[in-house]
Formats: structure tokens, C-alpha cells, sequence
């Protein structure tokens, strides 16, 4: 496993990190236990160093569940979290006392003394833009409660503006073929900055792993159900923001038209990410031990040749953008 720094004031990161969604079990099948820990220690064996989890994750049992795993096996690892999301501050009930109680509870989840970074979780834009909530985190980072902050955001605009924040580690933003936008400015801004840049859904909900097809049904508690037109929240957090029957004929085109041989779609879509040299980690979700070892293995693959990129981009532009819905 490859590693990157995250941000010119953070810290060094395995190039593919875990995404801890999935540990919460409010979003889909719930994942026992044990069935979390075999994820999390593959993930550490095959050289993973970031997760990536928030406190409304399960309402705070992803981040138990991760805890438990930091007592048990004592991994070398830095845990990125983040506020902002809970029915007591969203959309407009916002405090650096709110904020310092969220802090506290992930801390006694985690059962650690000082967050190592701690994220906005796409916060309204009108708050985010008031700026007061960053000297907040400033104020948490004196006391020694928080190592690094950061912002995941939704839009190339929010995410431009935390770029220029004093002391921001990094930005976490949705990044993959489907969603290709942030390489116009916003990559360019974060490297400029000496902001890291953690890619989120970098296979679109499933969508770029190809296996998926327009008969294929979701449980009723899984967002990719209930979120697939933007119902619950932003409807680009789900399948990248694209209809599901154009989302399978997009991939399936990427498939039959750009894939390589000897390599998994799923692995050729993360591939595509770390290529460009901006992006500091991608945090893929696992719902097993097999996903988690195809997604670690990414790392260690040769880049994708120029004419590829230039082709994906193409496509990109032509057949994708337009389809896309929600924030962006």
C-alpha cells in the first residue's frame, strides 16, 4: 500500500482508506459485529490506515464499533469523523457548544483522547460561509480535543471557499468517473492551498463496480432504495446524482467500451481516482473481506495510460454531465 500526505499541516495516509458507512446499519443491511471487525482488520493487513466514519453513522455505532476494534487490536491508525449531520444541529441550530459535546461523545466512542481529524459532514452553505464554526474547530484543536480539521462538502463552490480556510487539513468530496467536475478548479485550488483531498462514493453507490443491472432491487433501508431521487437527502450522495437505469447504461458502456483486461471495473474506477496526484485518499465502503482486499490492491497498480483519461473525460463531458442531479 502506497501512501500520500493529507494536507501540508496533516498527516500521512494510506492511498485507499475504509469508509465506515456500512458500520452504522442504519443505511441498508445491518453488518454484525464480528462480520465489522473482519472488514477492519483485512482492511489493516492490506496496509489501511485512514476510516472514515461520522457521529450520526448508526447514531454513533459506527465510531463504537470502530472503538472497540482500536481497544481490541491497538491497529496503527488515524480515524477521521465529523459533525454537523445530527437532528439537534442540522440545518440551522448550530453551537460551539453543540459542536463540543458531538466532540466529546465520538471521543468516548472511540475511546480515544484527541480526534485525529475531525470533518464538517456537509453543513448548510449559509453556515459554512459565516466562518464562525471554523474558529471553533481552531479553538478545539488549542485544547488539544481535535489534532486537524477538515469539510466534506457538496458543491465545487463549498468546496472552493474551505480551501482558502486558515489551517483546514483537507476537504472530502464526491469524486469518480460519473463525477468529474472538481478537476476543473477544484483540485487545482486544494493543490495550490496544500489542502488534502479525500475522494468519497468513488464507485457511485455500486454503480462503477458493473455489476449492477436496471432489474436489480434495494432493500427499503438502503439509500440506493429510499434516496435513489433524492428523497432523504442530496440525491448526488446516491448513485453520484444519476438516474439508476442511466447509471447501469453508463457503466456498462465504461465496461464494455474502456475496460482493461485483467482488472475488476471496480478496481479500473479507484484506479482512475489515485491517478491524479491531488487526491490524497479515496475511502471506499465494504460490506466484505473480498471487497475490502480488491479495493487495497488498487494501490498497487500501474496508472491508467493518457489516452484512457483523455477518453473517460470525453465520455464524461458528453454522454454523463448532464444526466447528473442534485448539488454539485
Amino acid at each position: 500500500m502506497k501512501t500520500r500526505f493529507l494536507g501540508k499541516n496533516g498527516f500521512n495516509v494510506s492511498e485507499v482508506g475504509l469508509g465506515c458507512w456500512q458500520l452504522g446499519g442504519d443505511w441498508g443491511n445491518e453488518i454484525s459485529e464480528k462480520k465489522a471487525f473482519d472488514i477492519m482488520q483485512k482492511a489493516v493487513e492490506g496496509g489501511v490506515t485512514l476510516f472514515d466514519t461520522a457521529d450520526v453513522y448508526g447514531n454513533g455505532r459506527s465510531e463504537e464499533i470502530i472503538g472497540k476494534f482500536l481497544k481490541e487490536y491497538k491497529p496503527d491508525l488515524r480515524i477521521a469523523t465529523k459533525f454537523g449531520r445530527g437532528s439537534d444541529v442540522y440545518p440551522n441550530n448550530y453551537s460551539k457548544e453543540a459542536l463540543t459535546m458531538s466532540v466529546e461523545k465520538s471521543l468516548k466512542r472511540l475511546g480515544v483522547d484527541s480526534l485525529d481529524l475531525l470533518q464538517l459532514h456537509c453543513i448548510p452553505t449559509k453556515i459554512l460561509k459565516q466562518e464562525t464554526i471554523f474558529y471553533w474547530l481552531k479553538e478545539l484543536k488549542k485544547e488539544g480535543k481535535i489534532k486537524a480539521f477538515g469539510a466534506s462538502v457538496e458543491t465545487i463552490d463549498e468546496g472552493l471557499f474551505c480551501a482558502e480556510q486558515d489551517d483546514i487539513t483537507s476537504i472530502q468530496v464526491i469524486f469518480n468517473i460519473f463525477r468529474q467536475k472538481i478537476t476543473e478548479q477544484l483540485l487545482s485550488k486544494t493543490k495550490e492551498k496544500g489542502v488534502g483531498v479525500i475522494a468519497r462514493l468513488p464507485l457511485a453507490s455500486g454503480l462503477l463496480s458493473g455489476k449492477f443491472t436496471k432489474q436489480m432491487l434495494f432493500n427499503e433501508n438502503d439509500h440506493r432504495n429510499y434516496n435513489k431521487d433524492g428523497n432523504a437527502f442530496n440525491v448526488g450522495e446516491t448513485f453520484a446524482g444519476l438516474p439508476f437505469e442511466k447509471g447501469v447504461e453508463l457503466s456498462d458502456k465504461i465496461k464494455n467500451d474502456f475496460l482493461p483486461e485483467n482488472i475488476s471495473m471496480a478496481q479500473f474506477s479507484q484506479r482512475w481516482i489515485l491517478d491524479h496526484d491531488s487526491i490524497s485518499c479515496i475511502i471506499p465502503g465494504a460490506s466484505s473481506v473480498f471487497q475490502v482486499a480488491s479495493n487495497c490492491s488498487v494501490s498497487e497498480l500501474k496508472h491508467l495510460d493518457k489516452s484512457t483519461h483523455n477518453k473517460l473525460q470525453e465520455f464524461y463531458n458528453n454522454h454523463v454531465h448532464n444526466h447528473i442531479r442534485g448539488l454539485y
